[in-house]
Order: C-alpha cells, then sequence, then structure tokens
C-alpha cells in the first residue's frame, strides 16, 4: 500500500516537527499556513500560503494532498468540517469543536468522571459577584485562549470594571491550591490502540511553559489516574492521532484535569530523544494508517523551552552529546514568543 500525502494546516513549530517526523517515515507533507513566514516552509515539501477562509486556496491545498490533520485547534469549525467533506480530517473536526470550547470542554469531562477544577460560566460583571465561592479565580475566554492569553487573575468582585467585555464568553475557574502541574501524551491508533507516554512534570513561567521532564516526581498512584483519564478521553473522543492532557495536583495529592489539547503538545517535544518513537512520529503513523509500534522510553529527559531572546543565547552555542537543540527558524524573534527549545538526556 502506498503511502498518502498528508496535509497539515499550521506552519508553526508544531507543524514543523511533523513535517520532520513524516520525512523520517517517507511521507510527502504539503502545509496551509496564513502566515507567509511560518517556519515549516523550511521543513515541509510544499507550503501553501493562504487565508483558511479563501476557497480557491483550500482547493488547492486539498488536490495535493490525501488527508489533513492540523497542528493547532483554534481553526474554525466550519473550515474543518468542508475540508472534511472532501478529504479526511484527522483527528475529527467535531473534537475540535468540542476542546476548543472550555465550557464544553469541562462538560465532557466531568461528564466521563474526570475531576476539574470548579467552574462557572460567566455573561456579565453579575456573574462573578454571585459566584464569589469560585474566588480567587482564573477568568478565561472560552475560546481562542493559549498560553495564557485571555486570561484574568481575579482576587475580588471588583477587580474587573463595567467596561469588561463579555461578549467572547468567559467561564472563571477555581484556583486550585498548587502543588505541581503534569501532562500525559497519548497516541489512539484505535479502539483500545494505545501508544502512552509516561506523564511529564511542567514549569512554567508567566504562563507559557518553560521546563518539562520525564518521568515526572509523582507517585504511582497519580500517574496510574493520569494515565487512566488519558486513555479513557482519547477513547470517548474515538480520537485517532497524538493528544494530550494537562493536569494540576494540588498540595493534597488530589488530581485535577485542566486542559485537553487535541493535537501534539509542548511538553512532549522531549519524547523525539527520550524515546525510540516520538509523539509526531506517533501521530503521523496512527493518522496515516502506518502500523503501531512499541514506544519505548530509552533515557529520561529535560527540556527548556527558548523564548524570546533566549534563542539568541544558543544559535552559536557548543552543545554536549547528551543536549539537543532545535531551532524553530522563526524570522522574527519576539517576547513571549517559542523560538526553540534544548532537551538534555540522561545517559
Amino acid at each position: 500500500m502506498s503511502k498518502p500525502d498528508l496535509g497539515i494546516i499550521g506552519g508553526g513549530q508544531l507543524g514543523s516537527l511533523l513535517a520532520s517526523a513524516a520525512k523520517k517515515l517517507n511521507i510527502k507533507t504539503v502545509i496551509l499556513s496564513d502566515d507567509k513566514d511560518a517556519p515549516a516552509i523550511n521543513f515541509a515539501d510544499e507550503f501553501i500560503y493562504g487565508d483558511y477562509q479563501d476557497i480557491n486556496i483550500i482547493n488547492n491545498f486539498l488536490e495535493k494532498v490525501d488527508l489533513v490533520t492540523y497542528e493547532f485547534e483554534n481553526i474554525p469549525y466550519e473550515i474543518l468540517k468542508k475540508i472534511n467533506e472532501i478529504k479526511s480530517v484527522l483527528p475529527s473536526p467535531e473534537i475540535n469543536k468540542l476542546i476548543q470550547n472550555r465550557l464544553t470542554e469541562k462538560e465532557f469531562l466531568n461528564k466521563n468522571n474526570i475531576t476539574t477544577t470548579k467552574y462557572v460560566s460567566i455573561n456579565d460583571l453579575d456573574d462573578i459577584k454571585i459566584n464569589d465561592k469560585f474566588i480567587p479565580g482564573l477568568l478565561k475566554t472560552c475560546t481562542l485562549g493559549y498560553d495564557g492569553k485571555g486570561q484574568y487573575k481575579i482576587n475580588n468582585a471588583n477587580d474587573l470594571n463595567n467596561d469588561f467585555d463579555f461578549s467572547k464568553g468567559y467561564i472563571l475557574e477555581k484556583i486550585v491550591n498548587l502543588k505541581k502541574e503534569i501532562s500525559v501524551v497519548v497516541t489512539r491508533f484505535g479502539h483500545q490502540k494505545y501508544e502512552i507516554y509516561d506523564p511529564i512534570e511542567n514549569y512554567h513561567e508567566d504562563q507559557i511553559l518553560k521546563h518539562s521532564k520525564i518521568p515526572a516526581d509523582i507517585s504511582d498512584e497519580i500517574k496510574n489516574k493520569a494515565l487512566d483519564w488519558a486513555k479513557k478521553v482519547a477513547e470517548e473522543l474515538d480520537y485517532i492521532g497524538t493528544m494530550c492532557v494537562e493536569f494540576f495536583i494540588d498540595k493534597n495529592n488530589n488530581l485535577y484535569a485542566n486542559e485537553v489539547a487535541p493535537r501534539v503538545h509542548n511538553s512532549g517535544h522531549l519524547t523525539i530523544n527520550s524515546h525510540n518513537i516520538s509523539q509526531f512520529e506517533n501521530h503521523i503513523r496512527a493518522v496515516c494508517g502506518l502500523e503501531k509500534l512499541e514506544t519505548k522510553k530509552i533515557y529520561n529527559a529535560k527540556m527548556l523551552n527558548l523564548i524570546g531572546e533566549d534563542i539568541l543565547e544558543y544559535k552559536n552555542k557548543k552543545f554536549k552529546e547528551n543536549e539537543f537543540f532545535y531551532d524553530y527558524l522563526k524570522k522574527e524573534v519576539k517576547a513571549k514568543r517559542k523560538m526553540g527549545h534544548l532537551t538534555t538526556i540522561e545517559k
């Protein structure tokens, strides 16, 4: 059976690393991006620049591929749905629609007996005042929030003024007494067919991931519960491909599912060097219908995200044999922008 030509929507670092993994498997990739300077232009076999809403651009893209995946979840559902009517989109656009809204995402998790932080839907200032039991809390946009964008810490009901725009739709999440954050990356190939990575421990600065390490320093009880919940999420969604579930652990060792990312995930970048098969290769294998191989951890590993001007220090640096530097080749260095990462393995 010949291998499919894969379309990837989105040309950032995740699209770039997916294209690199596909190349290893001799799968042609075509990237569609609305950023003409997107770094994936350096990694894909073909790069198409254009507006995701432009039907001519979409048709040109679809003529060149056999199936489609995507690197980020904030693509309008209607676009993915239209594409899926012509060429298969994996993971399913219906999953993306559910997950890209924090309210429906949390309702889905709770319905499946997966504990989340306490939350409430917010439509106006009065909603915050009458739900003061959720304060201190984080007010988050229901859609389009990532890396701390669209999030506001609320210490009391008077933190927001009457001019605050609630039209986007928000939820208010009660802040947990946080001990640590972990994530579980899982690839689902089909019914009860998984490859799953051990929980990864994460540390954030300014609400952007800064450090990750595998294995996480957690109890077996928490580890097994996190793995079980991640597999349950993937199964209930009938997911195909790699996804990530982010978790909080509080000071009393309670586990809470925070968010589901229906894609490869920043915390899983270290799997390129820590495992025989990375999260990116497993995603390509799953969506393209290739063989599922047993995924094994070869090394413990740590990853450092290089954000903004951090990258400048590393571009001409000499690295030890256990250090692996990844430059995303983004044209412009910006504050709070992920520019690359460094993974260190423990031999």
